[in-house]
């Protein structure tokens, strides 16, 4: 594991030499875990000029005008530029009112606003339109998680899990939610998810840390597994420090985890749910109101 863990340093230092970002880097694997916040790609900037440009001077049908500007969302939404994302999914759904995924990332801006009624409206709509949208499950779940109803948040995770039983990260979102209700019942539910769980995905980590297998360290340290590309560096930090940062404030150490909340907002991973909400977790630890965004939903 050593030379491994040597051949993983040596591979990052080039791929960050690369960048201009290799002068001074330590030897230790601290160094790694600082978050490099990504670039927008060049790509996603070109699809939205292209997209914008199709919209103002193509002949097309409201149908698909409401496609294109339910792309050009997703990809404004993926550059972290919310504002322009709601409009472009409200403009689609006026033209198309039966788009679910339209209605599930609606759902998302507005529990990232705090409005949770419009939210749960939003997911209601998507699920009524698409009953096995999975992602509507899971977004509805948190929204009523974090309007403190974990009771009906519950519900909406076990069916979100049961649709793929061996993916981590569903695993940590009902443990999250059947813990604000009981821890006893939350680590026997999280023991028997974790059974059925790849070993070899590094994403087991995640809910093996919040079982007690593994330390914080461990987990801190396992983002260097297999590690391929700077890219992958951030998206697995990103997620480490928001899950770190809920196990934290969990330990009633609210300082450590607005850190750890921080430091996942600094990847820029934007499109990540750990990114979505790690500032709206900043504004619950602050004691803050949530900011309203709604502006151009109605």
């Amino acid at each position: 594991m050593v030379g491994v863990r040597k051949g993983i340093a040596a591979l990052l230092l080039a791929l960050l030499a690369l960048n201009g970002c290799a002068a001074t880097q330590p030897s230790s694997s601290a160094a790694w875990l600082t978050p490099e916040p990504l670039a927008v790609p060049y790509r996603t900037e070109l699809a939205i000029a292209r997209l914008t440009e199709i919209l103002q001077r193509a002949e097309l049908t409201e149908e698909q005008s409401a496609r294109l500007y339910y792309d050009r969302g997703v990809m404004y939404d993926s550059a972290g530029l919310r504002s322009l994302a709601r409009l472009d999914f409200m403009r689609a759904l006026r033209l198309k009112p039966d788009m679910a995924d339209a209605y599930n990332f609606v759902g998302i801006h507005y529990t990232l606003s705090g409005d949770f009624d419009q939210a749960y409206e939003a997911f209601d709509s998507a699920l009524e339109l698409a009953p096995e949208h999975e992602y509507a499950y899971l977004n509805r779940g948190i929204a009523l998680y974090y309007a403190g109803r974990a009771d009906l948040a519950v519900p909406d995770f076990v069916r979100f899990l049961a649709l793929r039983p061996a993916d981590p990260y569903r695993v940590v979102w009902l443990y999250l939610a059947e813990s604000e209700l009981s821890e006893t019942d939350a680590s026997q539910r999280l023991a028997a998810n974790l059974a059925v769980l790849a070993p070899d995905d590094w994403a087991t980590n995640l809910p093996r840390f919040y079982h007690g297998v593994i330390s914080e360290q461990e987990l801190l340290n396992s983002v260097l597994d297999e590690l391929s590309s700077p890219r992958l560096l951030a998206e697995r930090l990103c997620e480490v420090y928001f899950y770190l940062a809920k196990w934290h404030e969990a330990q009633q150490r609210p300082e450590q985890a607005l850190e750890y909340y921080k430091k996942a907002l600094a990847t820029n991973v934007y499109e990540f749910v750990e990114h979505r909400y790690a500032r709206l977790e900043l504004a619950r630890l602050r004691g803050e109101a949530l900011a309203g965004e709604t502006d151009g939903f109605h």
